[in-house]
């Protein structure tokens, strides 16, 4: 049981490595909400293994303490659950601040009264997989249970109201397909875990044993339910996290004609990482490294400019009707590749480098005027 719930634990923690934000990436609201999830989510199954209540029970000396523990962290991972819930939804800031502290409030009150109630209650023989219905009918204990296992379906409640009303009427695409994974979990989760787990404590009141459902079938329905739910939250962000590093591989290739242009002509280019410094980046990082290199090159290359170069190209390009942004465009890209052939050789007249230069145009069109001026050849780039 413990290597299955270790595994959960694993994914949740996988997939909150995987929604780390690249550092040329502004946060979002929803950044360390959705983070913060999904690291609860590991830690609930983390805490809940019997292999990890055993050891904290040895290390505390306290019998039964992983418990308490474990509740506290599924009461603080569903109300994690709510305001990921409430920031993935939008709205006023007063609002969003207002909403989020009265669900920290009431699962910060619930985690309080577990706490208490475990130190009340006269729980002294350790039970690492059925607590909940060998202590069943214990003074306190018996209300502790009830207790996170009410708030638990509180939060599973709301979830499933919420997202329902916006899957049919307010989202499309990945958001919506994430909402009805969001549900499916849910449901696993009243049925396989909730129900089961209330049936089974429900039965030992009666003095009937369906301890079975506790031990045996919630366990693996709450890890699947979870799973479902998460990956419901983390799909639309994924997504758009994928689709910007798509993007930034593309930039990454499209620039590459601009650094090898660039890289041997500049007085003191940076020194290229190797392969294996590489392979583990993500692309934004790869080129948010590349572009730097690019501008200190470009900076670099200022002494073999000719301002006169890009200012004929300015007024040819006013004449021609052009607007002034596009002038100024096309005027910094004939100055740029005007200063890169003379650096490397190729070009006429000298230099007469700008007071002042900063770089102003994007370097993904840089690098395609370089490729259209021919720039990127061998013989044109390596000639000094």
């Amino acid at each position: 049981m413990s290597l299955v719930v270790y595994m959960a634990a694993f994914l949740f923690a996988l997939a909150a490595l995987l929604l780390r934000r690249p550092r040329t990436t502004p946060p979002t609201p929803l950044t360390v909400p959705t983070r913060v999830a999904v690291f609860l989510g590991a830690l609930c199954f983390f805490c809940s293994a019997p292999a990890t209540l055993a050891e904290v029970n040895d290390v505390t000396g306290i019998p039964n303490v992983g418990a308490p523990l474990t509740y506290s962290v599924i009461s603080a991972y569903s109300c994690s659950l709510i305001i990921l819930l409430i920031h993935w939804r939008g709205g006023p800031d007063a609002q969003i601040r207002r909403m989020v502290g009265m669900a920290a409030a009431v699962y910060g009150t619930l985690i309080v009264a577990i706490i208490v109630l475990f130190s009340l209650a006269d729980a002294e023989t350790e039970r690492l997989s059925d607590l909940d219905t060998y202590y069943a009918n214990t003074p306190y204990m018996r209300e502790m249970i009830i207790l996170y296992l009410m708030g638990h379906l509180a939060s599973t409640i709301v979830l499933s109201a919420v997202c329902l009303k916006w899957a049919r009427d307010e989202v499309t695409g990945l958001l919506r397909v994430g909402l009805w994974l969001i549900l499916v979990g849910l449901l696993l989760d009243v049925l396989g875990f909730e129900l089961t787990k209330v049936t089974a404590v429900v039965a030992r009141w009666f003095g009937y044993n369906l301890d079975v459902l506790s031990t045996s079938v919630a366990p693996p329905a709450a890890s699947f339910g979870a799973l479902i739910c998460s990956s419901g939250f983390v799909l639309p962000r994924l997504a758009s996290a994928t689709a910007a590093e798509r993007q930034s591989l593309s930039n990454y290739r499209a620039l590459q004609p601009l650094w090898f242009a660039v890289k041997s002509v500049a007085t003191a280019p940076k020194a290229e990482p190797t392969w294996w410094h590489l392979w583990w980046q993500l692309p934004s990082s790869r080129l948010y490294r590349l572009e730097a290199n690019i501008r200190d090159a470009l900076l670099q290359l200022t002494a073999h400019f000719n301002y006169r170069v890009g200012e004929t190209t300015y007024a040819a390009a006013v004449e021609r009707g052009e607007s002034e942004e596009t002038a100024r465009t096309v005027s910094e890209e004939a100055m740029i590749i005007d200063g890169i052939r003379r650096a490397s050789g190729v070009g006429d007249g000298p230099a007469d480098p700008p007071d002042k230069f900063r770089i102003t145009i994007d370097l993904v069109d840089l690098a395609s005027a370089v490729n259209r001026a021919g720039e990127t050849s061998p013989e044109q780039v390596r000639t000094q």
